[in-house]
């Protein structure tokens, strides 16, 4: 039987991009929800044979208990219950701070040297797989080390239960599993070329105070050399996770 994919976005920009092409490739039927517009997410009860998929944004975890931000703790408490279930989840970025902080997680500043600096993690660089790629079936077909997009100021701190896949220099907790059913990405590799150019318009101040004033240009010129490596790691990454998370609870 085939899953649906519930798509929870949190921002115009940042899309499925990668994911919604190989779900339509598998036949599945695709639905996304804007908890920040005020869309209400459904009963876990009710959606049966379903993956959610949790993207990023440049809002905060920590941020849930503003007031103007009762949706992100409305979500949290929703995927807290999803992942109680153990439906099957991928969270990204933001989606996997939230994933981390639903199953018994923390979230932090991201920081470095001693005195502790903050430091924003931005820009194409490598993760380091810290299991075989070989023996585990997340990471099958991939090198022991996988180019990826980094664009973020946070790191996680791992609930218990998570087992840590893959690491970056400055963040060590950027991909994890949580059982068989949930897998989580602090990292980007779902970005399309298209949308790159989105997120630096949209995000354009947020590069600059990460990598200077030339940083969107660095990353389009990255882009354009390592774009496709990356997208290639997405595509058997991606591949991999939808056949566990669709195998589950089987």
């Amino acid at each position: 039987m085939n899953h649906s994919l519930l798509v929870i976005q949190h921002v115009d920009h940042e899309g499925p991009d990668l994911i919604h092409e190989l779900a339509m490739q598998r036949g599945m039927s695709i639905q996304t929800i804007r908890p920040d517009l005020g869309e209400q997410l459904p009963d876990p009860a009710s959606t049966p044979d379903t993956i959610a998929v949790v993207l990023g944004g440049p809002m905060g975890v920590n941020q849930r208990n503003d007031p103007k931000m009762n949706w992100l703790r409305h979500e949290l408490e929703w995927l807290s219950s999803w992942h109680r279930q153990k439906k099957p989840v991928l969270g990204i970025c933001l989606g996997a701070q939230l994933l981390a902080v639903a199953a018994g997680g923390s979230v932090e500043p991201l920081s470095t040297g001693e005195p502790a600096a903050p430091l924003k993690e931005l820009g194409i660089g490598a993760i380091h797989w810290l299991i075989n790629t070989r023996e585990e079936p997340l990471l099958h077909g991939l090198d022991p080390s996988a180019l990826v997009l980094h664009w973020h100021g946070d790191r996680i701190r791992l609930p218990n239960e998570a087992t840590l896949l893959g690491s970056s220099l400055h963040c060590p907790e950027q991909v994890f599993k949580i059982d068989r059913h949930a897998v989580g990405l602090q990292c980007h590799l779902e970005i399309s070329e298209p949308n790159l150019e989105r997120w630096i318009q949209a995000d354009a101040a947020y590069i600059v105070s990460a990598i200077g004033k030339n940083g969107a240009h660095q990353l389009r010129r990255d882009w354009n050399r390592l774009g496709g490596l990356l997208q290639k790691n997405g595509t058997q990454l991606f591949t991999n996770v939808f056949r566990q998370l669709q195998n589950s609870n089987h």
